[in-house]
This record gives structure tokens, C-alpha cells and sequence, in this order.
């Protein structure tokens, strides 16, 4: 039969093995609090810097969209690529059947894509995706699809590119990309234009690729389609990332000024036909 004495020291020594876990839970409790808060509030801010949109968009309307846009083209970015937030929450999940972006007078009639439409915006290049890293892709999908009449979709030309080592990891495409694969679907190349040249090129019917720089049509790279030039001089474009600056005329200054400045393979502009 066990000793009261002995059982007495057990009970007492549980009870106080007890209070030591109770307190010692308290202890981690008081610890890890604040830095459980900080830590979320660090993931908050941080979501909230690089998608501003995408946390703002059921907040506001009209003016105070525009307003953000404007700050998030002067000083925003995604996790992703140059693509503004507005522009994912605006093109994704939806089919671009309509594909031509139809001519006017100094205009060229071009097949477009998008390089968010949801047939592929999520299908990999290399090991980051179509939608946010694919406009290399999609503008030499427009280029190739209108001059030669061959439909190249961005998927099909996502995958060309990778294959033959044009993907650049975490940073689209390389800048090579443009006239080689032109060349492979035998088209004609012209670089190291200057904006006369620019300006020749799309009065005379050829397609202008560009790689943007941070301003109107991105927030650090992006690579968009000139297709043409009206008779007061401004420049029509076709962006795989917006169909709504794809249907707005620019002047030929903010082009110019926000082309991204020294690239190689012969950019900013290669003019093609």
C-alpha cells in the first residue's frame, strides 16, 4: 500500500508542475501577442503596397479610382510584373473574342490578344505565368497573327519563346525575343529607330514593337504594339495588357519619353512588316 507521505509530495509536486505549464502558457501568451500582431499588421501594410486595387476596389468610385490609378502609376508595382493592379482587375477572367481592333486612316488593322485572357493568362511560361509576365508573348502574338495571317496565340507563342531560351525568369522576356521571332515567321526587322523613324514606319503600314518603361503603360516594363499614326499625329496602340488604352489615342511624345531607353537587340522600337 503506497505512502500517504509519498503520495501527498506527488500530488503536490503535479499541482505545481501545473501552475508552471499554466504559466508558462501565460508567459508565451504575453510574448507572442504583440509579435502575432505585428506580424500581421507588417502582411497588411505590405498586401495593401503592392495591391492597392485589388484591397480599394469595393471602397471607391469615379474620381477616387482615377486618383489611386494616377498615384499607382507614379509610384506603385506588383508582386507579379509591371502590370498595374487596374489593369489585372479589369482584363482577367474574361475572353477576348472580338480580335480585331478594326482600321481607320493611318491606322493598321491588327488580330488582338491579351495576354490576361483566361483561355491562357494562367498556363506557365517558364515558371511564372502568361498573365503576368507574358507580354513579349502577346505583342509578338498581335504581330505575327496580322502580317502574316497565321493566328499564333499567346499561349502557342509563350511556349516558342521559352523553348528556344527568349523567357527570362522573374523578368519576362528578354528584349531578343522581339526580332528573332519575327525573323522565324519571316518577317522583316528594323531597329534602333528614332522617332522619325517611328513615325515612317507606322505612316507606311509596319507594325511597332516597344518596350514602355514606367509612366502610362506600366509600372517598371511591358512590352506593347504601335499600330499606326493619325493624320494629327497621334500614335495608335495595341496593349496586351489593357483594351482600354488600346482603344485610346496617344501623342507620340509620351511614347517616345517612356520607351525604355538602353536595351539591347537593337530596342526600344523594332519596327516590323
Amino acid at each position: 500500500m503506497a505512502n500517504p507521505a509519498v503520495i501527498k509530495i506527488l500530488v503536490e509536486v503535479a499541482l505545481q508542475v501545473s501552475k508552471d505549464e499554466e504559466s508558462r502558457k501565460k508567459m508565451l501568451a504575453i510574448i507572442l501577442g504583440p509579435v502575432i500582431f505585428l506580424l500581421v499588421l507588417t502582411s497588411l501594410v505590405f498586401y495593401l503596397a503592392i495591391s492597392p486595387f485589388s484591397a480599394l476596389a469595393g471602397w471607391l468610385v469615379g474620381d477616387e479610382v482615377e486618383a489611386v490609378d494616377a498615384f499607382q502609376k507614379d509610384y506603385g508595382y506588383t508582386h507579379d510584373s509591371g502590370i498595374f493592379e487596374r489593369d489585372f482587375r479589369e482584363g482577367s477572367g474574361q475572353e477576348y473574342d472580338k480580335d480585331i481592333l478594326l482600321g481607320k486612316e493611318g491606322e493598321t488593322p491588327v488580330v488582338y490578344f491579351s495576354q490576361l485572357d483566361e483561355r491562357w493568362a494562367d498556363e506557365a511560361y517558364g515558371r511564372d505565368k502568361i498573365g503576368t509576365h507574358g507580354c513579349g508573348p502577346a505583342s509578338m502574338s498581335i504581330v505575327v497573327s496580322t502580317l502574316t495571317g497565321i493566328q499564333v496565340t499567346p499561349f502557342e507563342m509563350a511556349k516558342w519563346s521559352y523553348e528556344n531560351g527568349y523567357y527570362c525568369p522573374g523578368g519576362g522576356s528578354y528584349h531578343s525575343l522581339i526580332p528573332n521571332a519575327a525573323m522565324h515567321w519571316g518577317l522583316s526587322v528594323d531597329k534602333n529607330l528614332d522617332g522619325e523613324g517611328v513615325a515612317a514606319a507606322l505612316a507606311d503600314g509596319k507594325l511597332v514593337v516597344v518596350i514602355m518603361s514606367k509612366g502610362h503603360f506600366t509600372s517598371s516594363g511591358h512590352f506593347i504594339v504601335l499600330r499606326g499614326i493619325t493624320a494629327e499625329g497621334k500614335v495608335l496602340v495595341a496593349d496586351p495588357a489593357s483594351v482600354k488604352r488600346s482603344n485610346q489615342e496617344w501623342d507620340i511624345s509620351i511614347i517616345l519619353n517612356e520607351a525604355r531607353k538602353r536595351v539591347g537587340a537593337g530596342g526600344p522600337f523594332w519596327a516590323i512588316g
